[in-house]
């Protein structure tokens, strides 16, 4: 009996370290008020149409994490759009694709590229919005 609740534990236990490393790999989730705000202050800012699903996405996510903590580009807010569940948001971006990933810059969008895996192409991507 011990050991299934000890199974148990560990699998309860996994999926939480899971669910917070997913959640802190993807950035803040998407709120219009978040993005409307960062854009009238001007400040640099990625949008990642993400998807759970999406493998490119999986790809994207360790890469996009390293770059956006290092010093150059600590300042990019990531907002991370639910591609299955903000059909609102997208349509608003005119995205069609998971693993889209959109910047902006003053306010204005400079940048955006889709199903991107390349740490340089992203990391010079990201140097667009500063």
């Amino acid at each position: 009996m011990f050991s299934v609740f000890r199974k148990l534990f560990v699998l309860v236990l996994a999926t939480v370290a899971a669910t917070a490393f997913a959640m802190s790999v993807t950035g803040q989730a998407y709120t219009q008020a978040d993005f409307d705000s960062l854009q009238k202050a001007g400040k640099p800012t990625l949008v990642m149409v993400h998807a759970d699903w999406c493998p490119v996405c999986h790809a994207q996510d360790p890469l996009l994490l390293d770059l956006l903590q290092t010093p150059e580009l600590k300042d990019i807010t990531a907002l991370s759009v639910d591609f299955d569940k903000q059909k609102d948001v997208l349509r608003n971006f005119r995205v069609s694709k998971q693993s889209t990933l959109i910047v902006f810059k003053g306010g204005k969008e400079v940048a955006r590229s889709t199903g991107d895996t390349n740490k340089e192409s992203l990391a010079a991507l990201l140097k667009k919005a500063l």
